[in-house]
């Protein structure tokens, strides 16, 4: 490590105001995939991986503890609080480029990385803790997820918004997506299901992605919840599937 490399690592230890016992593991939180790969070190991806589902337990621990225990909000509300554009809000609250260790060039303002490194930097306290989610939760997501009451409030209403604005930054145009649905039980106490998701340029037709005809919302009381539980569950599907550059 370079004495700068060593400094940063103490700044950025001392702003979460946290000591990593096993700071290879901060290290690797902070190295890129492509820095990785060229000097052999060991780089962020399982790392990132790892914190992924940590900060999923949290968030689902946290919207229990506020009685949202509906499987279907749960994945609404999850949805927004750990969507790219929010990690990138977190990481740029805690300064986090200047700390990442990456290829000369290599640009990261725009990209998923930072989203990527600060669930990396969750996955490494996670194992430097003795594999605390408390800690986790009170070093990285309280401090830095800001108003987070009212951003579970809202996140709840919509994630059609950030869906299409996600899908048209992919494909550079309108989106249009069309969704099935089916109905059962009486009129006074129906039973939603929005499910065969399709994904459409407006302007010419053509079906952009492939959704599986498995992916369906749970059942709901009226078509509007159906429909966003869908989207969101659309969104976690396209950002698992889809490839970035690193």
């Amino acid at each position: 490590m370079y004495s700068t490399d060593k400094d940063n690592l103490r700044k950025f230890q001392d702003f979460i105001g946290y000591k990593f016992k096993k700071i290879e593991l901060l290290i690797q939180a902070l190295t890129t995939p492509s820095l990785g790969k060229e000097t052999g070190k060991p780089h962020y991806e399982f790392l990132e991986t790892l914190g992924d589902a940590v900060i999923k337990i949290i968030f689902i621990l946290k919207l229990y503890q506020q009685g949202i225990t509906n499987p279907g909000k749960i994945t609404k509300v999850k949805s927004s609080l750990e969507s790219d554009k929010a990690l990138r809000i977190v990481a740029n609250r805690i300064e986090l480029e200047k700390y990442i260790l990456k290829k000369e060039k290599q640009k990261i303002k725009g990209t998923r990385i930072l989203a990527d490194v600060f669930e990396a930097i969750c996955g490494a306290l996670f194992l430097d803790s003795n594999y605390s989610l408390r800690l986790v939760e009170q070093k990285l997501i309280d401090p830095f997820y800001e108003n987070l009451e009212k951003l579970i409030e809202k996140s709840i209403i919509s994630t059609k918004n950030e869906l299409l604005e996600y899908l048209q930054d992919i494909f550079k145009t309108s989106i249009n997506i069309e969704l099935e649905y089916r109905r059962s039980g009486p009129d006074h106490d129906s039973i939603w299901i929005a499910e065969n998701p399709k994904i459409f340029d407006k302007k010419n037709q053509k079906e952009f992605k492939k959704i599986p005809r498995s992916l369906k919302s749970f059942e709901f009381k009226n078509k509007k919840d159906a429909e966003k539980d869908i989207y969101a569950k659309i969104l976690n599907y396209l950002k698992k599937n889809e490839k970035y550059e690193n």
